[in-house]
Order: C-alpha cells, then structure tokens, then sequence
C-alpha cells in the first residue's frame, strides 16, 4: 500500500497545493475541504475501483495514513 499512499499524497498535493505526510491531519486542520475531499473521492475510486459512502469520510479520512488503512479493510470485504 505504499504505492496508494504516494498516490494520495500527490492527490492531495495537486488539489490543495500542500504537501502533506502520513500523519498530518486533513479534516480537522482543513486541509481538504468539501469540494477537495470530492474530488480525492473520485481519484480513489478510479484508481481502486472501490465506492466509498459519504458517511463513512469523517472516520476514515483525517490522516493519509487512516485512508489507507480504510482502503484495505474495504478492499479485504
């Protein structure tokens, strides 16, 4: 999953032109917003062919780190 984590912080990275690492908060320091965090939604689908709820971004997506350790658990269902 390393792969899937440079990919999300390259996604990050082209969205909100910031750099961000594994463990830098994303929701609650605002780095992604409503708008940003749709369109990283979409490039993980696209990239993993996974669908993920709305209602399931505000506990899996505050670090990259918690994104990709939501993926693989989804992946694994």
């Amino acid at each position: 999953m390393n792969n899937l984590k440079a990919f999300l912080i390259e996604e990050i990275k082209g969205l909100t032109f910031t750099t961000v690492n594994e463990n830098d908060s994303l929701l609650k320091a605002k780095v992604l917003d409503s708008i940003s965090v749709v369109d990283l939604i979409v490039a993980i689908e696209d990239k993993t062919g996974l669908h993920i709820p709305t209602g399931e971004i505000e506990n899996n997506f505050e670090t990259v780190n918690h994104i990709v350790s939501y993926l693989e658990k989804k992946s694994a269902q």
